[in-house]
């Protein structure tokens, strides 16, 4: 048996799918560049240390950080139940849960959802977003067959750290600042900008450059069929493997 004698699902999403997706990523793009205009872009680490900051591995922590501090502001947002975003609903996710961050927006009567996560880099470290996991080749499989219109959006925060004398106290703070930010939908990305990774369980996708992406528009099925054959071209996966993953995930009818 081979990959083509397979009967798959084929999953079909809405004809409105590529324009909800937009209208998503523009909300979350408005918010955070008022919250930037405003001054809301920092997160401050109070601190008793009186010499300053070790900056270089303030880095490690500004993930969870980021993801936070991000969770405050749609949250924030949401409790004003006129915001000219039409955000209705926050959800924070479990740790390992699917996506960080789900985000409810209504659209035309409808109630559009995108699943965000948020990826933290450092604007002072070179190689800082090349090559992120960003999610479970199967968990996303199975996501698209599941729903046609499930939307996994990646929010790529870019952040610097910098030490301040707080005036009150004579201490040191850390800020963490962000400085840039991109939502993509992940189902648009570019076949050049992704990357399988056999590490971890049924392997991990990758974005080989979260600040440099191009946009392939494409159908979920086509979406499912690039991660199939991302995942059949590693060395480290044969076909029995991924029969055992179609089987076990419900993607196939045989």
């Amino acid at each position: 048996m081979e990959y083509n004698d397979l009967i798959f699902k084929i999953p079909v999403e809405s004809q409105t799918y590529a324009e909800d997706s937009a209208f998503i990523i523009s909300q979350i793009t408005a918010i955070l560049d008022e919250r930037k205009r405003v001054g809301d872009n920092k997160i401050i680490l109070n601190t008793n240390l009186k010499l300053g900051l070790p900056l270089e591995n303030i880095n490690k922590i500004a993930g969870p950080m980021i993801e936070a501090w991000a969770g405050e502001v749609f949250s924030g947002i949401r409790d004003d139940m006129n915001n000219r975003y039409r955000l209705i609903n926050v959800e924070a996710q479990e740790r390992l849960g699917m996506s960080d961050i789900v985000l409810q927006f209504k659209k035309d009567g409808r109630v559009l959802t995108g699943n965000v996560d948020v990826k933290a880099t450092a604007n002072d470290i070179p190689n800082s977003g090349k090559g992120p996991n960003i999610t479970s080749f199967s968990r996303i499989r199975t996501a698209y067959v599941t729903d046609p219109d499930f939307m996994f959006i990646i929010l790529s925060i870019k952040h610097k750290v910098y030490s301040e004398r707080n005036k009150n106290t004579n201490l040191v703070d850390g800020i963490m600042e962000i400085v840039d930010y991109n939502a993509y939908d992940l189902k648009f990305i570019s076949d050049a900008d992704i990357n399988y990774n056999p590490a971890l369980g049924t392997g991990q996708i990758q974005i080989k450059d979260i600040h440099y992406v191009t946009y392939q528009y494409r159908t979920t099925w086509e979406m499912c069929q690039l991660l199939d054959q991302k995942y059949l071209h590693s060395t480290r996966r044969t076909f029995d493997d991924f029969y055992r993953e179609a089987k076990k995930n419900k993607w196939i009818k045989n």
